[in-house]
């Protein structure tokens, strides 16, 4: 690829640490569970495990003021601190020579869940006969998007992509068309999730994918996932304009590939992941043998893990390799809309490092997720390729491959 997409700027902040550097420390680390317990959010209750990956001591007053606070539901915030610390690492200032030429696009599968659930407090609980005036305009999907265009005068296409846990995958995906298109300069994409509320636990209970002791991607007695908070943002940019302003380039995104399963709202389908990371290596101009580590979705419900164990092999079946395979889940648990941002800056730490993370909490062989796992502790390796995998519910498939930024 003659002018290729690169990172240039990441920031993050979840349950896992509150900045790349902290969230490094832990994926790495042999041990990570302390990353998730019972959440201070909300009170116990009998019928609904509160197991959780929060922001461990997030202060919001830390980072916005009172006024701010008005206009900005807990996903919102998430999104504008990784987006702030994504920028400053890019050293990428905004301002009339790029802000035209410039786009934020950042996912979210729930938007502004606190807000929604405070106005149904107001109305049903309390008995309020209206909301806050603000209400809307926090609860919106876009907002966050929104609020960093606004704070950075961003004036380019500027959207927000919602696709259930694929959200921030599709978000890296379409910053990436309009780059190649040159259609912008610059993107700040990313995902932001702020889902830990009483209404959404329950929701997500009925379901029965909830766990009630540990998130155990690919285990045998794997018992469901773990919701998780926060934020991922990356700086992608063509790469002569990173190489002419002197930025750093921590990685090259040189695949994109999205599939629909077009099959169940709720049961995920082999075919429709395989399509994805297909339609992601040919992208990229790679044979499957490439890929030297999967950064997998790996969510540690039975069947997720059961399918996409089965893609990884279709895939790979004729390659001669086996990529080494992690789901980070286990640490930060499952950010959703922005899991596929914190899981692709993952997949960016393991290519600099030359190190793949570990499966945290695995416990016993499943026959079934029959793939090169690499659990409990980290994996030194010879890396020149990776892939970030997000499958959602309804089928929607993303894939990213990214290279070292050094290999031509």
């Amino acid at each position: 690829m003659s002018d290729a997409i690169v990172v240039s700027g990441m920031g993050c902040i979840s349950a896992a640490g509150k900045n790349v550097a902290e969230f490094s420390s832990s994926i790495f680390q042999p041990s990570l569970s302390s990353c998730i317990s019972t959440t201070n959010i909300l009170k116990p209750d009998e019928n609904i495990s509160f197991l959780a990956a929060q922001v461990k001591d997030y202060a919001a007053n830390d980072y916005f003021t009172k006024k701010e606070l008005k206009l900005l539901d807990r996903y919102a915030q998430f999104a504008l601190i990784s987006a702030e610390q994504a920028i400053k690492d890019a050293n990428l200032v905004f301002d009339a020579s790029n802000q035209q030429r410039s786009s934020v696009v950042h996912g979210t599968s729930i938007g502004g869940q606190e807000t929604i659930e405070h106005a149904y407090a107001e109305l049903f609980e309390q008995g309020k006969s209206r909301t806050h005036p603000f209400t809307v305009p926090k609860l919106l999907p876009s907002s966050a998007t929104a609020h960093i265009a606004m704070k950075y005068g961003i004036k380019g296409p500027t959207f927000a992509t919602s696709s259930a846990c694929s959200s921030s995958g599709h978000a890296i995906a379409m910053a990436v068309l309009m780059l190649r298109s040159h259609l912008i300069d610059y993107a700040i994409v990313g995902g932001a999730e702020a889902c830990l509320s009483k209404g959404n636990f329950y929701a997500w209970n009925g379901l029965r994918v909830l766990s009630n002791d540990a998130c155990r991607p690919f285990s045998k007695n794997r018992s469901g996932l773990v919701m998780g908070e926060g934020a991922a943002s990356l700086i992608l940019e063509r790469e002569s304009t990173a190489k002419n302003r002197g930025a750093t380039l921590y990685a090259k995104l040189v695949g994109i590939g999205m599939s629909s399963d077009a099959y169940n709202i709720v049961q995920p389908l082999a075919e429709g992941a395989e399509s994805a990371m297909a339609a992601a290596i040919s992208d990229a101009g790679l044979n499957a043998a490439d890929i030297g580590y999967i950064n997998a979705h790996g969510s540690g419900t039975i069947q997720n893990d059961k399918t996409e164990s089965e893609a990884i092999l279709s895939v790979f079946k004729d390659s001669g390799i086996a990529p080494l395979v992690s789901s980070t889940k286990g640490t930060h648990g499952h950010m959703l809309g922005a899991g596929a941002a914190l899981e692709s800056i993952a997949a960016i730490l393991a290519l600099r490092k030359q190190t793949a993370p570990a499966t945290c909490n695995f416990d016993e062989k499943d026959p079934l997720c029959n793939i090169n796992l690499v659990v409990n502790s980290k994996v030194n390796a010879n890396l020149s390729h990776v892939m970030s995998n997000s499958f959602a519910f309804g089928g929607l498939n993303t894939s990213l491959i990214f290279q070292l930024a050094d290999r031509q």
